[in-house]
């Protein structure tokens, strides 16, 4: 800005605009970061959920069981689950990224199914501890009830006890999706082509930060803000169901 020319600050800011997101298109690279970004977090979430329910039914059961009939592979089951637990909520993401996309997977070219796999993985722990506590909530008669009507364990659990856990999880659930899909961005550190990677693409061309990273906080805050009101409209539904 010369010599206190407001015209010359607005003018300079549509050029550093028109950089980060008109010339040469760069606005589909955004785009393309945002498809990537929900591709990996619909992925990672619904490993995430997998894994989460598997640890939490395996811990759950072994809890559950009664005094003096202490099953042995559900014991050793329960262990792993564990140091699964622990290692997985005890390490920052950024290094068990590192860890995976350098180590493990150091040969592999494909960074961002490095990233679904690593986020899955992360995040099932978190799920399972959230599902876990929610199983453990509930009223231990609703199990028995289910048993008395000739039911398994799983089906017990499928039909009767996850279904009301459920209900009563969705709130931490929901919180975790939505840290989740923010630690996409993540995965820009190995490789992974989602937005954060289209960013710092456009910032190494236009050597110009502060457009190029708004339009992305700008982005995910639109992403999370649209996600809050699904999960809104979904524990509406539920509550509406309840009443019925």
């Amino acid at each position: 800005m010369e010599n206190g020319d407001p015209l010359s600050f607005w003018q300079e800011c549509y050029v550093k605009f028109y950089e980060a997101f008109i010339e040469a298109d760069r606005w589909k690279q955004y785009l393309e970061g945002v498809g990537t970004t929900l591709y990996v977090t619909v992925l990672a979430l619904a490993l995430g959920i997998a894994l989460g329910v598997v640890v939490a039914i395996i811990r759950t059961a072994h809890d559950q069981q009664r005094p003096g009939k202490k099953n042995f592979f559900l014991g050793l089951a329960n262990v792993v689950c564990k140091v699964y637990i622990t290692v997985i909520r005890g390490t920052p993401m950024m290094v068990q990224l590192m860890i995976m996309g350098f180590v493990i997977f150091s040969s592999s070219r494909d960074f961002t199914s490095v990233g679904i796999l690593t986020l899955g993985i992360n995040s099932g722990a978190y799920v399972a501890e959230i599902i876990r506590g929610g199983l453990m909530s509930l009223d231990p008669g609703q199990m028995e009830a289910g048993r008395s009507l000739g039911m398994g364990y799983i089906d017990t659990m499928r039909f009767v006890v996850i279904p009301q856990a459920f209900k009563a999880i969705l709130p931490a659930l929901g919180n975790e999706f939505i840290i989740l899909l923010k630690d996409t961005s993540l995965i820009s550190v190995i490789g992974g082509k989602e937005l954060m990677y289209a960013v710092d693409g456009i910032t190494s061309r236009t050597y110009e930060q502060m457009f190029p990273l708004l339009g992305a906080a700008l982005i995910y805050l639109v992403l999370v803000m649209v996600l809050t009101w699904l999960l809104g409209l979904l524990e509406r539904r539920l509550r509406q169901s309840d009443r019925r």
